[in-house]
């Protein structure tokens, strides 16, 4: 089996398309530039991470729907949703035998074609990557959102300074519809298909206003 190879040559305006994608079936939402952690025990898994670290090769990371993170003896193949967001690994730790702790960052979306379990239980996918985030400057009326983003993140840098997985935003991040959206659908208590909705709408303004709308009933940015 080949993982997670270069996409073919696509005709003018055709999608990115990635064959035999290895899958990670989790209870949570990968955005794009966002950060994951795991700790990968069951051997379905330990297999892909390596090659995966190996090639060089992203996974792809999709929310569940039904089914648990860990395999279940007698349970049914677990579902998910056929939008996820790719997942290529950063860090990686080997070091207590049949664990491997890694970090992951996420990058472009997909959606799923076509899928197949493997015999030993694995996902994989042909899918098709979706045109990422257009820059769009965050209008006045949702800087807010934006402002209060940054304290929430300067407060928990402080709090844990040697914390890697939170980001230290720069301006140009701040002013950017799809980046404040996307890290505040991370740090927000919702529901997971909520976030599913919000990961897979393709304007990050609407996706901003959404969670504006949010912030507002919660207080957090009025």
């Amino acid at each position: 089996m080949t993982f997670a190879p270069p996409p073919h040559e696509p005709s003018a305006g055709a999608p990115l398309t990635l064959t035999s994608l290895p899958l990670f079936p989790l209870g949570t939402v990968l955005f794009p530039g966002g950060q994951l952690a795991l700790r990968v025990f069951e051997v379905r898994y330990l297999d892909m991470v390596r090659k995966c670290r190996l090639a060089g090769a992203p996974f792809g990371v999709v929310a569940l729907t039904d089914g648990h993170e860990v395999r279940q003896a007698g349970a049914a193949p677990e579902k998910f949703h056929d939008v996820g967001t790719l997942a290529a690994i950063s860090d990686l730790d080997t070091s207590h035998p049949g664990l491997i702790a890694l970090r992951a960052e996420g990058s472009e979306r997909f959606r799923i074609v076509r899928r197949q379990l493997l015999p030993h239980g694995l996902w994989i996918a042909d899918v098709e990557q979706l045109p990422p985030d257009v820059a769009v400057p965050v209008p006045q009326d949702l800087r807010k959102a934006a402002q209060a983003l940054e304290q929430v993140l300067g407060r928990l840098h402080d709090r844990s300074p040697d914390d890697t997985s939170v980001p230290v935003p720069t301006a140009a991040q701040l002013d950017d519809c799809g980046w404040v959206a996307n890290r505040w659908c991370e740090l927000l208590p919702v529901p997971i298909e909520l976030k599913q909705q919000l990961m897979q709408l393709d304007s990050p303004l609407l996706r901003l206003e959404l969670v504006g709308d949010v912030l507002e009933r919660t207080g957090i940015a009025g």
